[in-house]
């Protein structure tokens, strides 16, 4: 009786307090009760409770997050498993669950906190409460951890808290003091000053005085903060590395098991060792990935498993993990909504309605808010989400200049041939354009499938030479023959871009072609168009598309039912140089025996007039050796320019290319290995993604396909001209303050009326 009381009590609890609005929703576990905690303290968390979070999408798709604290209590974990397991049935078991231990957070849900996410000490047993707070004789000291995902822990108001190579919050109530040590940097102080603003405007509504200070530069009210701040100060010592020491080598080894739910749970292996195929996975069943040598297992839920089975999947998880004995802060992540960490142990791994080749990527969830623009060359300059989107930094009209790598050095390609590319050649392309009064250059480094190692190499040194000679400046694009960008096809004045399958245009050294050959001709969002050389095979005919075949005797321009008036016109292009008289223009579904026969037979081809298309969400990851290992580690949630950190090279995945973003103050080990990052990140990604392009750019050289995929309001933290320090405000004379040297007393960070947060903080750090 008592647990059915508890179950409606519940239930009525989830309906009344539950706003299906997208957004986020935190409740905390108070004595088998859910109590929902202020917006404006979310990302605060007491190490002694429990919480239930719920993120919901416009689409709208749910998260569940089940958190625990590391001295929370065995009864307040069971109530917040009861509560998530009771708010997935409410939404009809459609929620991606998400089992969160303190410090050892997802990405996913370290994501909803971009200010980071803050430990207090304490809990509901022991009286305190989530309240916004004017008490200005709070005293506490917060120590701020991490890059890219930010953790501000509650530590002891003591100088043996402190360190050197970090940032630490003082918080006096009226005073908010951010301490940085003398061996941290420009981006650590940064997201430290997220937090302290943070905690000002949203735990003190804005009437604390937020101060900076150096070590060695306190003033008089910090070092007699507390009893327990030894005097005089001690030796602060160094830092420890941000990242976990872990051997990212066993990152992808997993073990699959089916499980099975009655009495007890049974576990059965289907896989040893991954990669695993996604045939394995039934939709009746369910199923637990082990990935605990890296502190992370997922449960898989079938869409068509019972309903008991589903229920008590996350208690599975946690039974698992004991029989195991993996460590209490092992990860339980979600297998349903397949997300990229998931989706990396197959090997085969295809979404629902999933495209291949160079169509645009869409998907439901968070990233559903993306609207797709249009394209319009004419406001390319002006609409830089519109040339991130399309690839296009301008309409092509620029200056061309082609050279193909021979004998490890380039040779000029006569301009009348521009445009034809061999699959045996490598190429360099120097596009040069202006944007915003100054010109601005792009190196597209062309590789055939079947060029030389030998041609490989010299391209890629080549390019480098060529950026060397031009002071830096260009931006390096590394493209793979049948993956060129929007941008290169549109290079060539209205002529499409030819594609050879194989041979070369060098003198004498043209192998002889087949005898039947086919011609793909696609048209891009932006309307430019490519001409690729395929297999002469009925299997390649796509119906969306226009296709030219030539056999020993005629030419057959074939038109699929979905073909454009452009792509027609390509085709005729096409038709001009391949020679063989005048083309028969053959229309889909109307095709003579003598097309048929001259492509080894009739095959099924793609027929769907328009294929689903999904959105992916970009993705962006810190490569850096701070630890002293070269390491890729990803930014959570919706980043932003405050996130490319000047000291890393940063990597952008938009899904269809690849940026390599250099920090001016990045060292020569990122510098070199970042790119094989990006080359083994595309090679190993489950969708079967290969060969996309890689473009590399330098700190205040960004073209606007790059700064139209990172938010910010205008793209001026990271120009090429340093900022004009901002003007150091005068503080206003204070008895706490009176015996500090001018030289070391504290900057306010204190302004009137509305302020851009991001805009104030970079003053200051300037400053």
């Amino acid at each position: 009786y008592f647990l059915i009381v508890c179950i409606v009590i519940i239930l009525l609890n989830i309906t009344t307090l539950l706003e299906l609005e997208p957004g986020l929703q935190v409740w905390r576990v108070e004595k088998m009760d859910l109590k929902p905690v202020l917006k404006q303290l979310h990302g605060n968390f007491f190490t002694g409770d429990c919480y239930v979070l719920l993120y919901t999408t416009a689409a709208p798709s749910y998260y569940i997050h089940m958190w625990l604290g590391s001295e929370s209590s065995q009864d307040e974990k069971g109530a917040a498993a009861i509560f998530t397991t009771q708010l997935d049935d409410f939404l009809g078991g459609g929620p991606v669950q998400f089992r969160e231990v303190q410090n050892n957070e997802s990405l996913t849900f370290l994501g909803y906190f971009k200010s980071g996410i803050k430990y207090k000490q304490g809990g509901v047993a022991s009286g305190f409460q989530h309240v916004v707070t004017n008490d200005m004789n709070v005293k506490r000291l917060l120590h701020i951890k991490g890059r890219r995902a930010i953790r501000a822990t509650e530590v002891d108001m003591s100088w043996s808290s402190f360190n050197r190579g970090d940032c630490f919050i003082i918080d006096l109530g009226k005073d908010i003091f951010q301490w940085c040590g003398s061996e941290c940097n420009s981006f650590e102080r940064l997201k430290a000053s997220q937090v302290a603003i943070d905690v000002r405007d949203n735990e003190r509504n804005g009437r604390a005085t937020l101060l900076m200070i150096e070590e060695g530069g306190e003033p008089q009210a910090v070092i007699d903060v507390s009893h327990s701040l030894s005097r005089p100060k001690p030796n602060i010592p160094a830092g420890s590395a941000d990242d976990e020491s872990v051997d990212r080598s066993n990152q992808k080894k997993g073990v699959l098991y089916m499980v099975k739910i009655c009495s007890s749970m049974k576990a059965s292996v289907v896989a040893q060792t991954s990669p695993f195929k996604q045939e394995m996975l039934s939709s009746s069943e369910c199923y637990i990935l082990d990935n605990g040598v890296d502190s992370k297992i997922f449960i898989w839920k079938g869409p068509s498993a019972n309903t008991a089975e589903r229920n008590a999947a996350m208690k599975a998880a946690e039974q698992f993990i004991k029989e195991k004995k993996y460590p209490k802060h092992t990860q339980v992540l979600p297998g349903g909504g397949e997300t990229t960490l998931f989706k990396q142990f197959f090997c085969n791994w295809k979404d629902k309605d999933q495209t291949t080749g160079p169509g645009q990527a869409y998907s439901l969830g968070r990233i559903a808010r993306v609207v797709q623009v249009p394209f319009d060359s004419s406001s390319l300059h002006t609409n830089k989400t519109m040339a991130a989107q399309h690839g296009m930094v301008d309409d092509g009209s620029g200056k061309v200049q082609v050279w193909r790598v021979e004998d490890g050095d380039q040779v000029p390609v006569d301009p009348s041939s521009y445009g034809q590319f061999y699959g045996g050649d490598c190429y360099l392309v120097l596009y040069s354009y202006r944007l915003g009064g100054r010109e601005q250059h792009i190196i597209y480094t062309w590789q055939g499938l079947k060029c030389t190692q030998d041609e490989l190499a010299a391209s890629a040194f080549l390019t480098v030479r060529l950026d060397d000679s031009m002071g830096g400046s260009p931006v390096q694009v590394r493209v793979t023959q049948g993956q060129e960008p929007a941008h290169l096809m549109s290079l060539f004045k209205g002529k499409p871009m030819v594609i050879h399958l194989g041979g070369t245009s060098r003198k004498g050294g043209q192998s002889r072609v087949g005898s039947t050959r086919l011609f793909h001709i696609r048209q891009s969002s932006t309307r430019a168009t490519r001409a690729v050389e395929v297999e002469p095979s009925a299997a390649f005919l796509n119906t969306n598309d226009v296709f030219v075949l030539k056999s020993s005797n005629t030419v057959f321009l074939w038109r699929g039912v979905g073909a454009t008036e452009e792509e027609l016109a390509a085709a005729q292009y096409v038709t001009s140089f391949l020679g063989g008289g005048s083309a028969t223009e053959v229309s889909e579904g109307k095709e003579p025996a003598g097309f048929w026969s001259a492509l080894g037979g009739k095959k099924e081809y793609q027929t769907s007039r328009s294929l689903q298309k999904m959105v992916k969400p970009p993705r962006l990851f810190g490569c850096s050796n701070k630890t002293g290992r070269l390491i890729a580690e990803e930014v959570p949630g919706d980043f932003n320019q405050s996130d490319l950190a000047t000291d890393d090279v940063m990597l952008l995945d938009t899904w269809d290319q690849i940026f390599l973003w250099i920090g001016n103050e990045a060292n020569e080990v990122e510098r070199t290995g970042s790119a094989k990052i990006a080359k083994d990140y595309v090679d190993s990604d489950p969708s079967g993604r290969r060969g996309i392009a890689i473009t590399t750019i330098k700190q205040g050289m960004e073209p606007p396909t790059f700064t139209g995929c990172v938010s910010a309001p205008a793209f001026k933290l990271y120009c090429a001209q340093p900022l004009p320090p901002a003007p150091s405000p005068r503080m206003a004379s204070s008895p706490a303050l009176s015996s500090t040297p001018e030289n070391t007393r504290p900057r306010r960070m204190q302004a009137v009326g509305p302020i851009n947060p991001m805009k104030l903080v970079w003053s200051i750090i300037l400053d």
